[in-house]
């Protein structure tokens, strides 16, 4: 969840002094939106290049001024007493202060100590270019160059008397001028070596700086400076009362031209406790409402002549029409928030939220994960899976936490998590990393299913001293006399694909599971982590309407770049578009991957920039994970050597029990022997699913010739060559 904010609105202050702070707010004082002033001549002496302004100045000098007092629905009272001790150097906020400057002053130090060798090289150069310039100055002037052309002028009108005239003040000139550089230069000559000798080394260091200087400054090249800019400030719009009417207008949101059609403002113009954009409460005219502007809100970055990705719209819970503009300096979503802090591999609680990204104004956002699921969707190559797999490496340095990872894609992407996983399915057909992933995933429903059933008939049997609200607790889960009490967390990744196998009677025993787990599942701790890039249109009658019913029962949502309105919504859920979340309209671009709406979570729904954890960081995660449980002996399953107790078949080898001294048998008659047989196994099964699971394992369906009648079936000693292979032997 988004970090909250403090509903208190800041004082109206010049913010003329403090527009070249951008460095980044510590976390303890971003919580509250106070304004941070800082003096001038400080941020001068920070070495700070200031932004370059879009808008021009205004009459008062002001770089961003309140909203008009007689427009406000809740005008600021003259008078209103300003805090004696500025909100930056009140002691709850001093520590972070000094910090922050501290750290600013460090890195400016080491900026310019680090480029001091280039700078002494271009003083050098400089200075010499100065002393050069000086020189072809002064015999410029002692020369008189322009007297040439007046020579010239009298000469072409064959005036001789007044060329004469010019020659002499000429000669006279040069003369006069020539005796005063004579005279500098003797001076020189003479004062420099008695001023070596005289005056003290202090003296002559002072001097020869001073000399240095000026002439570096005389000969310096034009848009050249002696000293680079340690931190420079991007450029960002100035925003007022005109500017944001003007876009509320063009908009369409109102009229001025009408009373009760004005747009109005709940707050004065400030900048946001971060210092990254500009903000105000916003009052519509009445009539209108959230949903007016929320589908504005390209119109609206269109009239302050900003991108649209940097304009956010918060709705306010007091009314309909009260909103809270925020217009960032520049496009937030473009800005990568850095690496997971996981990678300090130190062991995480699944009962604490996942430190999942930052928003639009740079606040961290939490995700829970207990009594809720998580649906990410996006399209291919967006950061989908590295979402989905943050918030698995979350759950993984939980090491009371039993994690199912099904990726139906079977990418490189969730090999690692066979160092931890409970249980692990790959792909939908055999393949290196999952000989039969369809069998293997139904088995495992089972045992979630079974999973869920044990917590429950746990938790009622304990007194309500131990579990007084009948629910699932962090102490019950971590405690060793209770192992069927543990936190499982299955992830599923493009779980779609396990709807759409070849086997119809398979897909709706899958869905009927999955759906059966979602409803169920997360009272018992249970949590799902499902993503997809084809959320909707997936399987036809009870197939189809199982997904919709798995997909639409996630709690928590998550929509990356999404190719169209309809795959958005079918992520964010049709109450977001009504909203104004289009998860279709986030930027692309490389620079935005891993940005997304997070819907569901609180009321608001930030735009997420997620933390990233390439490959390597999750293998490092991963390894550190084993680590935690083999030291507290948590490893279950899988990871710990444990093959999966089911009561699940052997297709090949039941077929063949069933066929007895038969060389071949019909479909049907195969999967009426296998019902009678073994019913716990094969209790309504069809034989086309008999017949689409032998095939996938490499049974070649044939024309079988049984008391005269000739149907579909298989022969034994395919059955036989189809074990061989598998099981690496020869038939």
């Amino acid at each position: 969840m988004t970090e909250p904010l403090n509903n208190e609105l800041p004082e109206p202050i010049n913010l003329d002094s403090r527009r070249a702070r951008r460095d980044d707010t510590p976390e303890e004082s971003a919580g509250a939106l106070v304004p941070v002033p800082v003096d001038a001549a400080e941020v001068e002496r920070m070495d700070t290049a200031y932004e370059i302004a879009l808008d021009e100045e205004t009459d008062n000098g002001k770089v961003l001024v309140p909203v008009d007092t007689a427009r406000l629905a809740v005008p600021i009272a003259d008078g209103t007493r300003l805090p004696i001790i500025p909100t930056h150097l009140r002691p709850e906020n001093l520590r972070a202060t000094i910090t922050r400057a501290l750290a600013r002053a460090g890195h400016v130090g080491a900026y310019h100590a680090v480029r001091s060798p280039w700078y002494a090289t271009k003083l050098g150069w400089f200075a010499s270019r100065g002393l050069s310039r000086l020189i072809s100055q002064q015999l410029r002037w002692w020369w008189v160059p322009n007297s040439v052309a007046l020579e010239q002028k009298a000469a072409d009108a064959g005036e001789l008397k007044e060329w004469e005239k010019i020659h002499r003040q000429l000669k006279a000139t040069r003369l006069w001028r020539g005796g005063v550089l004579a005279l500098q230069n003797l001076g020189l000559l003479i004062g420099a070596p008695i001023a070596w000798n005289a005056a003290p080394a202090a003296g002559l260091a002072v001097a020869g700086a001073a000399l240095v200087a000026g002439l570096a400054h005389f000969g310096r090249p034009a848009g050249q400076t002696l000293v680079g800019t340690a931190v420079v400030a991007p450029r960002f719009r100035k925003l007022n009362s005109d500017i944001v009417l003007r876009a509320y207008y063009a908009a369409g949101l109102g009229r001025p031209d009408r009373t009760d059609q004005e747009v109005r403002f709940g707050s004065a113009m400030s900048r946001d406790a971060r210092n990254t954009g500009s903000q105000v409460v916003v009052d519509l005219p009445y009539g209108k409402g959230w949903s007016d502007v929320a589908g504005a809100r390209e119109k609206i970055a269109s009239g302050l002549d900003v991108h649209a990705n940097q304009v956010f719209l918060t709705p306010d819970k007091t009314s309909s029409r009260r909103h809270m503009l925020f217009v960032a300096d520049r496009d937030p979503l473009a800005v990568p928030v850095g690496r997971t802090d996981m990678l300090d591999c130190k062991p995480r609680s699944v009962w604490r939220p996942v430190r999942f990204g930052k928003d639009e104004r740079d606040a961290l956002v939490r995700l829970p994960l207990l009594w809720s699921s998580l649906l990410v969707g996006a399209q291919p190559r967006k950061g989908k899976t590295f979402a989905a797999r943050l918030v698995a490496l979350h759950a993984a340095l939980d090491p009371w936490t039993k994690l199912i990872v099904a990726d139906g894609k079977n990418s490189p992407d969730w090999l690692g998590f066979k160092k931890i996983a409970h249980r692990t399915v790959f792909g939908t057909h055999p393949n290196p990393n999952d000989d039969n992933p369809i069998e293997h995933l139904q088995a495992i429903l089972d045992e979630v299913l079974a999973h869920i059933d044990r917590v429950n008939s746990v938790l009622t049997s304990l007194p309500v001293s131990a579990c007084p609200d009948g629910k699932l607790t962090e102490e019950l889960a971590r405690d060793h006399r209770y192992p069927d009490l543990r936190v499982l967390v299955m992830v599923m990744e493009e779980f779609q694909v396990y709807f759409e196998t070849e086997d119809q009677a398979v897909n709706k025993e899958i869905a009927a599971k999955l759906s059966r787990i979602q409803a169920v599942g997360p009272s018992a701790g249970v949590v799902l982590i499902s993503s997809s890039q084809k959320p909707s249109g997936v399987g036809a009658g009870d197939v189809g309407r199982l997904f919709n019913r798995f997909r639409d029962n996630h709690s928590n949502r998550f929509a990356l770049k999404c190719g169209n309105r309809i795959v958005s919504e079918a992520v964010l859920g049709g109450d977001a578009y009504a909203e104004g979340f289009d998860a279709s309209s986030l930027p692309v671009g490389d620079e935005y991957r891993g940005v997304g709406y997070l819907y569901g979570v609180t009321d608001s729904t930030p735009t997420v920039r997620t933390f990233l954890a390439d490959a390597a960081d999750a293998d490092k995660i991963l390894t550190a994970a084993r680590k935690h449980r083999e030291q507290l002996g948590t490893l279950t399953g899988e990871a710990a050597g444990e093959d999966l107790e089911r009561a699940t078949r052997d297709v090949l080898a039941d077929v063949l029990t069933v066929m007895g001294p038969d060389n071949a048998g019909h479909w049907d008659t195969i999967a009426g022997r296998l019902a009678n047989q073994m019913p716990e196994q094969y209790d309504g099964t069809t034989p086309d699913a008999i017949s689409a699971q032998a095939r996938a394992l490499g049974v070649a369906s044939v024309n079988v010739k049984r008391d005269g009648v000739t149907r579909k079936g298989c022969r034994t000693d395919d059955v036989r060559a189809a074990m061989a292979r598998r099981d690496g032997t020869t038939a």
